[in-house]
C-alpha cells in the first residue's frame, strides 16, 4: 500500500513512517518542516508543503492509497489562540478535501482525548468514568475544540461520500514510557489529573495508525488509543475519589486501570496497547 503521512517529520509522524516501512509499504511524507534525520530508504518520498495549502497536497496525495493524517499543532498556549484552531481546523478539512478529491478512501486522523475538554479546561467535566466514545463534549480552549471539529468534519465527509472511510484516533499523551507522577500530578490544577493521568507509547500509536486503514468499519469512527494504566501509582479509585467525587464510576477502575475505555479499539481496529 502506498500511504501518505502528514506530520512525517514530527515525533508520532516518524513512528508512523518507521512502521509503515518496516511492513513492507511506501510511504509519502507531508510535513512543513524537513525530517530532522533524512529517511534513508528507498519507499519513502517526501514532500514539504503546509496543511492549508490545498492544491499542493491535492498534489502530493495523488497516486497514494490511504492517507493517515497527524499534522497539527499540538496543544494550546505556544501559539495565539486563533492560531491554534483555524490552523487545525483547515488543515483537517483540506486534508480531507483532498483526500476525497483524489478518490483516496480510507484515512486514519489524529484527535485527542481533548475533544470533550480535559488538560487545558480550568476544571474538566466528567460525567462517568471510564470515559467511551459516546461521552459529550466539554471542550472550551482552542485545540482541543479544533479536535472535536476534525471529528464534525470527518462525519459530513463520509455523508457525502458513502464509500470512504475515516477513522478518528483520540490519543494521550504520547511517550515512550512515563515515570510515575507524585504529589503534583495529584494536584486538581495539574495537567495530569485534568487529562486523569493517561498516555500511550509511540509504537502503539503508529499500530493503531496503520491498523485504522485495513479495520473493517464503515464511515467515520472515533476511538480512544490509550494505555491500560494510568502513569500513577496510586489505586484509580483512590485518585477518582480524591479528586473527582462526583464522577459516577460505572465500569472497571480497580488497581492502575485507566479512566479511558479502549474496548472499541480492540473491537474494531484488532488493538491493544502492548501487543
Amino acid at each position: 500500500m502506498r500511504i501518505a503521512v502528514t506530520g512525517s517529520s514530527g515525533r508520532v509522524g516518524r513512528a508512523i513512517v518507521a512502521m509503515a516501512l518496516a511492513d513492507g509499504h511506501q510511504v509519502v511524507g507531508l510535513d512543513r518542516l524537513r525530517p530532522g534525520t533524512a529517511v534513508d530508504h528507498p519507499s519513502f518520498t517526501f514532500h514539504q508543503v503546509e496543511m492549508t495549502e490545498y492544491h499542493a497536497l491535492e498534489h502530493a496525495l495523488r497516486d497514494c492509497d490511504a492517507l493517515v493524517h497527524m499534522a497539527a499543532i499540538p496543544a494550546p498556549g505556544a501559539h495565539p489562540d486563533p492560531w491554534v484552531h483555524n490552523g487545525n481546523v483547515a488543515g483537517s478539512y483540506n486534508t480531507l478535501r483532498a483526500a476525497a478529491e483524489v478518490g483516496l478512501r480510507r484515512v486514519c486522523q489524529a484527535s485527542s482525548v481533548n475533544a470533550i475538554g480535559g488538560a487545558y479546561s480550568r476544571r474538566p467535566r466528567y460525567d462517568y468514568f471510564p470515559l467511551d466514545e459516546q461521552h459529550p463534549t466539554y471542550n472550551e480552549d482552542p485545540y482541543s475544540l479544533s479536535k472535536w471539529i476534525c471529528e464534525q468534519q470527518a462525519d459530513s465527509f463520509v455523508r457525502r461520500y458513502a464509500d470512504m472511510k475515516i477513522a478518528s484516533l483520540r490519543f494521550h499523551g504520547v511517550m515512550d514510557q512515563p515515570a510515575f507522577g507524585g504529589e503534583r500530578e495529584r494536584r486538581a490544577d495539574s495537567i495530569a489529573a485534568k487529562a486523569l493521568w493517561g498516555w500511550v507509547s509511540f509504537e502503539a500509536s503508529a499500530r493503531a495508525s496503520l491498523l485504522a486503514l485495513t479495520a473493517d468499519f464503515d464511515g467515520h469512527e472515533v476511538f480512544y488509543i490509550v494505555a491500560p494504566e494510568t502513569m500513577m501509582a496510586a489505586p484509580s479509585l483512590e485518585l477518582a475519589a480524591e479528586l473527582f467525587p462526583e464522577v459516577p464510576v460505572r465500569g472497571d477502575l480497580s488497581g492502575r486501570r485507566g479512566f479511558f475505555n479502549c474496548a472499541k479499539a480492540e473491537r474494531l481496529l484488532g488493538w491493544r496497547h502492548d501487543r
